[in-house]
């Protein structure tokens, strides 16, 4: 019996939205982060991008448990002496959801090429419309 590997050209890919109103920001990532690399499928192959696309509606109400709004800080160096910046995710939030969830994402995805692929799968929006509806996407409740 032979082990099944995917090939690039074979991988079907479906659209999924995900309304993470109220959820919790690492349970949802790493949910997602799963169906972006394909993990869900009986067809995984650790390095072959078998994953589904993936629509993220509501990412200015996603939740952070405990202290983490005031005390977790979201960092940018400039690569220059002293050029680190540090912004709680707070202020962050209301500022830039879109991009506190593509980030938590993308730090659950594998580092190199394949990562890098990967995480052009995902689109997120601040509220609940998004600009995907041709693509037909399936509603995806995501487990916790």
């Amino acid at each position: 019996m032979k082990s099944y590997l995917a090939k690039p050209l074979e991988v079907e890919r479906n659209w999924f939205v995900v309304d993470v109103e109220g959820l919790v920001l690492g349970r949802a990532a790493s949910q997602i982060a799963a169906i972006l690399r394909g993990k869900h499928k009986p067809t995984f192959t650790p390095n072959v991008d078998t994953g589904d696309f993936v629509i993220v509606v509501n990412a200015d109400k996603i939740v952070l448990t405990g202290k983490k709004l005031d005390q977790k800080m979201l960092r940018h160096h400039s690569f220059y002496p002293g050029g680190l910046k540090e912004v709680p995710y707070r202020v962050a939030l209301v500022k830039r959801p879109e991009f506190i969830f593509e980030e938590a994402v993308r730090r659950m995805l594998p580092k190199g090429p394949l990562g890098r692929q990967t995480a052009k799968k995902l689109t997120v929006y601040r509220g609940p419309e998004h600009k995907n509806a041709a693509q037909n996407p399936q509603t995806l409740v995501l487990k916790y």
